[in-house]
């Protein structure tokens, strides 16, 4: 398959994407990557000429989003918000060369409790992934006495894909329920508890398509990182 791509990867910028994790209108941390996906063949001239002209210049590419970004007064609505103008400049910039633009934009500290929220966006198509990464639960899980008697961590991450066109979706909303249903509850296998995480993933808006649930405990082996197990359901197996 030939397919030749130009990117930007981890831009670590400030930018007010709409409300923190406390729910205020203000500047936070985010990094964004930019991936042009190119026409078939399109870095063969400057793969043999060895002249960047010939290509998408990639430090062009990151002024421009910068600017953009960092402007006086920038401000957007939303992620997507975002994503949508990044993505239009990425086009401009490409000149017609580009066939998609995938934005993923990470916002470390959006979500209490988690390692970070990216949301993966491709253009012009609108495929959606929105991951929530390493979120800590405390649970009580397990089939030993000691398991029976104490919450341990379980740490947790969540891919959502979104219907194509659908409205917007309250993430923060969503997690805030999977953390207070999942810590009220006992369990004995991941099993059960990933496939319950991954149902509530599913179910708790008509916007996601499917979802995808790791769960790790890190209490549960001696001399092993953790141990773990991942579930990949559509919203369509809860609902029909």
């Amino acid at each position: 398959m030939n397919m030749d791509k130009v990117f930007v990867d981890t831009l670590q910028l400030a930018a007010q994407v709409g409300s923190d994790c406390w729910g205020r209108p203000r500047s936070q941390q985010i990094s964004l990557s930019i991936y042009l996906h190119l026409s078939p063949l399109f870095l063969e001239r400057a793969g043999i000429s060895d002249d960047v002209e010939h290509s998408v210049h990639y430090g062009h590419l990151t002024k421009s989003i910068t600017q953009l970004v960092q402007a006086d007064g920038a401000a957007f609505f939303s992620v997507d918000d975002l994503i949508d103008r990044v993505a239009v400049q990425a086009f401009e910039l490409a000149g017609g060369s580009a066939v998609e633009v995938r934005v993923v934009v990470d916002l470390p500290k959006l979500i209490l409790l988690a390692g970070g929220f990216e949301v993966d966006v491709t253009l012009p198509t609108r495929r959606k992934i929105v991951s929530v990464k390493d979120l800590v639960l405390f649970v009580i899980i397990g089939v030993n006495a000691p398991e029976r008697e104490s919450k341990q961590r379980v740490i947790v991450n969540i891919s959502f894909v979104e219907k194509v066109g659908a409205g917007w979706v309250d993430y923060a909303q969503i997690v805030d329920a999977i953390q207070k249903r999942m810590e009220a509850t006992e369990y004995l296998t991941l099993e059960k508890f990933v496939l319950e995480t991954v149902r509530l993933a599913c179910v708790t808006s008509v916007n996601i398509q499917a979802a995808t649930v790791r769960a790790q405990k890190p209490s549960a082996l001696s001399f092993a990182h953790s141990s773990g197990v991942e579930i990949t359901r559509e919203q369509s197996h809860f609902t029909t």
